[in-house]
C-alpha cells in the first residue's frame, strides 16, 4: 500500500518549491520513485530529456540565463554518472546547478554486493565536480544540504552542488519544517580598497579594462566604470555583451589575439572584473600585465594566484562596480579616452583584416545570424569551429546573449543549453549553434525540444568531421585519423525527431530561416555545408 506519512522524497520536493523552484529536468528511476511522488501536486514543472547528459546541460543552460541554479533529479549510479560532463561543465564556468540524487541504502554503502546501479562510492565520484556533495544520512539533515547547496549559490563562487539520498532514507518520515532559508549574499567591498583602486585609476596614463562572465548582471553601472576609466576594455568571452560590442572603447571578446595582448601590454593600470583569467580566456600561456593590477572577484584564490592583486577587492561585481563608480566621480581627461579609441579601432581593424579565409566564410554567416536574430535574442553554441569564430566576431550589444562553453570545453553542449535557455526566456528568441559532429552528442534532445512544442532554430555548421581537430593534425603533420565522418542525412534525421528541416541555398535563405524559427511550434533545424557555393 502506498505510504500516508510524509516521505524525505516528498519532503524534498516541497523544501524545493520552498527555496523558490519551479523547473526540474530529470529522468525517473526505479530509485527516485518517492522524489516523484512529491512531484504529483507539485509547483514544480517536471522536463524530462532522453538523456541525463542532456539534462544537465538544459540545467545548465537555464542557469546561465535566468541566474536561478538549475535543477535535477537522477537516480542512482549511471543517471548520475551520464550527468557527470555537464556538471563538470558547470563547475568550470561557474554555474548554479543542484543535481538531487538517490544512492544505495546506508546499509549498502560501500558494501560491494552488486546492488542495482552500484558504484563503490558516488559521493566521492561527484566531489571534484562540485563545491561539495554530501550524502544525507538521515532526513533531519536534509535541510542543511540544501541550505548550504542555496548558500553556495547566493553568497559564493556559484557552482554545482550534489545531494545525494539513501533509499531507504527517502522512504522514511520527514519531521523537519518546510522552510527556505535567508539567501547570504556576498560581501560589500571594504572602502579602504575602492579608494585604493580609485586612486590608481585616476593617476593611469594607459588603464585596462578585463570583463568576465562575473560581471555580467552589473547593468547600466558596468558601462558607466568603463567610461570613468576610458581606457580600453576586453571582455572574456562568458562577458560577452556587457560592454557592447560596438562601444568605441570595447575590443570584444579577443584577448586570444596579438594586437589585443600589446594595448594591453603597456597599460600601467589594469582592472580586472569577475574574471579567473583563465587560459581558455586567452590561450596565450600568461597575458602581459605589467602594470599595478585591481581585480574584483568573489573568489580570494584569484588574488593571490597566477596574476597577484596589487588592489584586491572581494565583492560580488555589481557592489564593487558601483561603488568604483561613486569613488571616481569625474570624467576622465578627454585625451585618454581619444587615445584609446584610436588604438581600439586600430586593433580591431587589423584583427578583421588578418582573417584567414575559413574566418571570413564564418563571418558572412555569423554576419547573417546576427540580422536574424533581434537585439536580445539568445545564441548558444557548441565547441565548433564556427563558434570559436563567433566568439571573436559575432556582436552582442547586451549581456547574456551569447553562451560557450568556455572552460571545461565539452562537445555536446549547445543544443541541450539552448533548450534550458528558452525554458529561462520563453518569451526570447533562441538559437542553437553546433557543429556536425558535437550535434550527435547530444542529438537525441531534439525529441525534448519537439515535445516542448519549443520555438527555436538549431544552426549545424556541417563540414564531415571534427574540423578543428582536423586542422591541428594537418598543420602538425600527423595523419587525418578518426576526423572525418560519415554522416546521416541531417535533414532526415531531424524530420524523423518532427523537427522543420531546411538546408538554405542563400545568405537571405538563412536569414529568413532563422528570422521565421520564432513563431513555430516545433524546433527549425537548418543545415550550413562548409562547402555550399552560396558561401564561397
Amino acid at each position: 500500500m502506498p505510504s500516508t506519512h510524509t516521505s524525505t522524497g516528498v519532503a524534498c520536493i516541497r523544501l524545493l518549491e520552498a527555496y523558490g523552484v519551479d523547473l526540474a529536468f530529470g529522468i525517473p528511476g526505479v530509485h527516485t520513485l518517492e522524489l516523484y511522488r512529491g512531484l504529483e501536486n507539485s509547483k514544480i514543472r517536471h522536463v524530462t530529456p532522453r538523456h541525463e547528459q542532456g539534462g544537465a546541460f538544459m540545467a545548465d543552460g537555464y542557469a546561465r540565463v535566468s541566474g536561478k541554479p538549475g535543477v535535477c533529479l537522477f537516480t542512482t549510479g549511471p543517471g548520475v554518472t551520464n550527468a557527470a560532463t555537464p556538471i563538470a561543465q558547470a563547475f568550470s564556468d561557474s554555474q548554479p546547478m543542484l543535481v538531487i540524487s538517490s544512492v544505495a541504502a546506508r546499509a549498502d554503502l560501500g558494501a560491494g554486493r552488486g546492488r542495482l546501479h552500484e558504484i563503490t562510492n558516488q559521493q566521492a565520484a561527484m566531489a571534484p565536480l562540485t563545491a561539495f556533495s554530501q550524502t544525507v544520512l538521515d532526513p533531519d539533515e536534509l535541510p542543511d544540504a540544501v541550505g548550504r547547496a542555496f548558500a553556495v549559490f547566493s553568497g559564493a563562487r556559484p557552482r554545482p552542488v550534489h545531494i545525494e539520498i539513501p533509499l531507504d532514507v527517502l522512504d522514511m518520515p520527514a519531521e523537519f519544517p518546510i522552510k527556505a532559508r535567508a539567501p547570504v549574499g556576498y560581501p560589500a567591498p571594504i572602502p579602504d580598497a575602492i579608494e585604493a583602486a580609485a586612486a590608481l585609476i585616476r593617476k593611469a596614463a594607459n588603464p585596462f579594462v578585463i570583463v568576465g562572465g562575473g560581471a555580467n548582471r552589473v547593468g547600466t553601472p558596468m558601462l558607466e566604470l568603463v567610461e570613468l576609466i576610458g581606457g580600453p576594455v576586453a571582455p572574456t568571452k562568458a562577458g560577452k555583451g556587457t560592454i557592447p560590442d560596438t562601444h568605441p572603447l570595447s575590443l570584444g571578446a579577443n584577448l586570444i589575439y596579438k594586437p589585443v595582448r600589446d594595448l594591453l601590454a603597456k597599460a600601467d593600470v589594469v582592472v580586472v572584473i569577475g574574471s579567473e583569467l583563465a587560459e581558455t580566456d586567452h590561450y596565450s600561456g600568461y597575458l602581459p600585465i605589467e602594470g599595478k593590477l585591481i581585480r574584483v572577484d568573489v573568489d580570494v584564490q584569484h588574488f593571490n594566484r597566477d596574476y597577484p592583486a596589487d588592489v584586491p577587492i572581494l565583492a560580488d561585481a555589481g557592489g564593487a562596480v558601483r561603488a568604483l563608480v561613486a569613488a571616481l566621480e569625474a570624467e576622465p581627461p578627454p585625451s585618454r579616452v581619444r587615445a584609446s579609441a584610436a588604438a581600439v579601432a586600430d586593433a580591431r581593424s587589423r584583427l578583421v583584416a588578418g582573417l584567414p579565409p575559413l574566418r571570413q566564410t564564418h563571418k558572412k554567416v555569423l554576419d547573417a545570424l546576427r540580422a536574424a536574430m533581434p537585439a536580445d535574442g539568445i545564441v548558444v553554441t557548441d565547441m565548433t569551429q564556427i563558434a570559436y569564430a563567433g566568439n571573436q566576431l559575432y556582436p552582442c550589444a547586451e549581456p547574456r546573449t551569447w553562451f560557450h562553453p568556455n572552460g571545461y570545453g565539452t562537445l555536446g553542449f549547445g543544443l541541450p543549453a539552448a533548450i534550458g535557455a528558452k525554458l529561462a526566456k520563453p518569451e526570447k528568441t533562441v538559437a542553437a549553434l553546433v557543429g556536425d559532429g558535437g550535434l550527435l552528442f547530444t542529438v537525441q534532445e531534439l525529441a525534448t525540444a519537439v515535445e516542448l512544442e519549443m520555438p527555436l532554430a538549431v544552426v549545424m555548421w556541417n563540414n564531415d568531421g571534427y574540423g578543428q581537430i582536423r586542422d591541428g593534425l594537418v598543420q602538425r603533420g600527423v595523419a587525418e585519423i578518426g576526423v572525418n565522418l560519415r554522416n546521416p542525412d541531417h535533414l532526415m534525421l531531424a524530420r524523423a525527431f518532427g523537427c522543420e528541416a531546411v538546408r538554405p541555398t542563400s545568405l537571405d535563405g538563412f536569414r529568413a530561416a532563422v528570422a521565421g524559427s520564432a513563431s513555430r511550434k516545433t524546433p527549425t533545424f537548418i543545415e550550413l555545408r562548409q562547402d555550399a557555393p552560396f558561401l564561397a
